[in-house]
């Protein structure tokens, strides 16, 4: 298997397009409109309960800058919202490399752009398991799927992409971003991608722990 390897970067990125998708949405107030005084020209892309609440955040404003995932893929979300981001536009977005010219290409042929921030946080399994009398099944409905593939992917690609996982980060990386003109740094990404994999190895390991202490009876009563 043959390995592409980057050669060029850049150490300074500008932030044009941010992906939203957060269970946790404290700090939403003012980290949305952090990012728009630092850049009025930002695109959002966000889904489901994240679209509404960043829509109350910003209300007229949110017309010229807001936009559901699903009106940018052209897939409607599906399976009573399971699936949202799994999209060939979302990754491509994600994963694109900016001196490549085949992902340039592609992102052409495909009307995508490429994604410069993901802001993600995941379904509250660990709270959920924490709760009293718990079912499996309610554990397995708060297994998140699109969240950990979308930090995983915008996390590999720190060279590019700023993978934003912790509400207690966003006042840091406004401002960090002040000071670099909107941008962010290859420092701030390879920091926040080394939490990003933390977060989601963490998450994995919850839900494997649960799993192997649960009995094969239980499973079998819930169905």
């Amino acid at each position: 298997m043959s390995i592409n390897v980057v050669k060029k970067i850049d150490d300074i990125v500008k932030v044009k397009h941010v992906l939203i998708s957060v269970s946790d949405k404290d700090g939403l107030d003012t980290f949305i409109p952090g990012l728009l005084d630092i850049n009025p020209e930002l695109k959002i892309f966000s889904t489901g309960g994240t679209f509404g609440r960043i829509n109350e955040i910003l209300g007229s404003k949110a017309e010229s800058c807001l936009m559901q995932v699903s009106d940018y893929t052209g897939q409607p979300e599906t399976q009573g919202g399971l699936v949202k981001t799994l999209d060939f536009k979302i990754y491509l977005g994600l994963l694109t490399e900016t001196y490549n010219d085949s992902h340039q290409d592609d992102l052409k042929r495909a009307e995508a752009v490429p994604i410069d921030m993901v802001v993600v946080n995941l379904y509250p399994f660990k709270e959920t398991i924490s709760k009293p009398g718990v079912t499996i099944e309610q554990a397995r409905g708060n297994i998140d799927i699109g969240g950990p593939c979308m930090i995983r992917a915008s996390a590999k690609n720190f060279i590019r992409v700023a993978s934003v996982v912790n509400p207690a980060d966003y006042n840091m990386i406004l401002s960090q971003m002040k000071t670099e003109s909107g941008c962010t740094t290859l420092d701030l990404r390879f920091n926040l991608a080394k939490k990003a994999f933390n977060h989601t190895a963490v998450y994995d390991r919850t839900i494997a722990d649960f799993l192997a202490g649960g009995p094969n009876d239980m499973v079998k009563e819930c169905y």
